[in-house]
């Protein structure tokens, strides 16, 4: 079967070859297309971009959807985590000394 063009469209299995081919010839793992979604959504929150902006841009209905299937966790990401919630607990405004070890202020 041709899945090129079906009435002057392209069939979402062509593209999806096409892709797969492309990756292939760059010299990439094998990709489909859809996990570029997933790439963007990580990549998107992991840049501070908020949620809501992150579920729009995929047409999402839902943002805890977006959350729960489209995203992950940098380790980068965690790190900052981490070093906010631990300025939090030590009142530590600034962070000249990230990543280095800190001891509980009595």
């Amino acid at each position: 079967m041709n899945f090129e063009a079906v009435q002057g469209r392209l069939h979402p299995r062509y593209v999806s070859d096409q892709f797969l081919w492309l990756a292939y010839l760059a010299g990439l793992p094998p990709l489909r297309l859809h996990d570029l979604r997933h790439g963007a959504a990580s990549l998107m929150l992991a840049a501070g971009v908020e949620i809501k902006v992150v579920q729009e841009t995929l047409g999402h209905t839902s943002s805890a959807f977006t959350a729960d299937t489209y995203t992950s966790v940098f380790p980068q990401v965690a790190m900052a985590a981490a070093e906010k919630a631990a300025a939090l607990l030590l009142g530590d405004d600034d962070q000249e000394e990230r990543g280095a070890l800190r001891h509980l202020r009595a």
